[in-house]
C-alpha cells in the first residue's frame, strides 16, 4: 500500500534546544524516501521515528549552513554500515561541493555504498521517475540555497458509472487505460483528469520568486518561519521568513496543507506562529511542526 507522508525529524534553526533537534525531514512517497536537510542529530531522530537507512533513496540539501547539513556525515556512514542495496542520490548546491565532500569523508569508515552526487546549479528538473519529477528553485539567502519541489504526473480517474454505461468491466478496464480506447469508446469517455499531487520544501530564504514558484498549487508545503512578524527586519537581514510571510505565500499559492518549521530559539510559544499565520489569511490545514510529527499528504479531492 502506497504511503505519502512527511516525517519531521527536527525543527530548530541555528542551534538545537531541549525540545527541538536540528532540522531533518523525510518525505515518504510510495516506495521511496527523500531526506531533506539532515542537521546534527538526524541519525538518532531517525531511530526515534522508526526511519531506517534502507528507507532513503535521495538526500536533498538546501544549503550548507550547519543546522541543515551537519548530520550528513552520520547519515552517509549509516547508509554504508547498513549496506543499503539500492542507489542513493544526493542533491546539493554545486557551489558547496567542498562542504559535501568534507562531510561525506569526515572520518574513516568502510565505504560499501556509492552515493551518487547530482549537484544543483540552476533552476529546473533534477530527476524524473515514474511517480514524480523533482525540481529545484534558487532562493534568497546569504549563501547559495535551493528549494525543492516534487510533482506527480497528471493522470486519469476512472468513473464507475460511465464504465458501466459502456459495458466495460474486468480486464477491459485495464486495457482501455493502457491503450486509450476500446472499440469506439475512448479513455476520455469513461474517466476524468486527475491532477498529480505536489509537495514543496522551502528553507532559509527571504521572499523571492523562487519561494512563490515552489509553493504554487502544492498539496503539502513545508516552509521555514524562523521569525514572528514583529521581527520582520531581522528576518530580512538574515535571509529568513516570518510566520505571516510564509502563510501569505501559502494563501496566494492555493496550498492545501501548510507546515511551518525552522523556529528561532528566541521563541518558546509555538501557538503564536499559528495565530499569526491565521491572521495572515491562510485558511487551509495548518501544522506548526514539532519533532517526530507525521503529516500525511492530503488526499486527492
Amino acid at each position: 500500500m502506497s504511503v505519502r507522508e512527511l516525517v519531521v525529524l527536527g525543527t530548530a534553526s541555528q542551534v538545537p534546544t531541549r525540545h527541538r533537534n536540528h532540522n531533518g525531514y523525510l518525505l515518504r512517497w510510495d516506495g521511496e524516501g527523500i531526506l531533506f536537510d539532515p542537521g546534527e542529530g538526524t541519525q538518532r531522530q531517525m531511530l526515534r521515528a522508526g526511519v531506517a537507512a534502507h528507507d532513503l533513496n535521495r538526500i536533498c540539501v538546501t544549503h550548507f549552513h550547519g543546522d541543515h547539513c551537519l548530520g550528513l556525515a552520520g547519515v552517509i556512514q549509516r547508509i554504508n554500515l547498513d549496506q543499503v542495496p539500492h542507489q542513493v542520490t544526493a542533491h546539493y548546491p554545486r557551489s558547496g561541493r567542498r562542504f559535501f565532500d568534507r562531510l561525506r569523508y569526515a572520518t574513516a569508515y568502510r565505504e560499501t555504498v556509492g552515493i551518487t552526487e547530482a549537484p544543483v546549479a540552476e533552476d529546473g528538473p533534477l530527476a524524473v521517475t515514474g511517480t514524480y519529477t523533482l525540481e529545484a528553485r534558487r532562493l534568497s539567502h546569504p549563501v547559495e540555497s535551493y528549494g525543492y519541489r516534487l510533482v506527480e504526473p497528471d493522470g486519469r480517474r476512472m468513473l464507475p458509472d460511465r464504465l458501466a454505461a459502456h459495458g466495460i468491466k474486468g480486464p477491459d478496464v485495464g486495457r482501455i487505460q493502457r491503450e486509450g480506447a476500446l472499440g469506439a469508446v475512448t479513455l476520455e469517455d469513461v474517466s476524468e483528469a486527475r491532477r498529480g499531487q505536489r509537495f514543496a520544501f522551502v528553507m532559509d530564504t527571504r521572499l523571492c520568486d523562487g519561494v512563490h514558484a515552489l509553493a504554487e498549487g502544492c498539496d503539502l508545503l513545508v516552509i521555514e518561519s524562523t521569525f514572528l512578524d514583529e521581527d520582520e527586519e531581522l528576518a530580512v537581514e538574515h535571509g529568513h521568513l516570518t510566520a505571516g510571510q510564509a502563510a501569505r505565500v501559502a494563501r496566494d499559492a492555493g496550498v492545501r496543507h501548510l507546515v511551518l518549521t525552522h523556529f528561532s530559539q528566541r521563541y518558546s510559544e509555538p501557538d503564536e506562529f499559528e495565530r499569526q499565520a491565521r491572521a495572515a489569511g491562510f485558511e487551509g490545514e495548518l501544522s506548526v511542526a514539532h519533532d517526530l510529527l507525521r503529516v500525511p499528504v492530503p488526499k486527492r479531492r
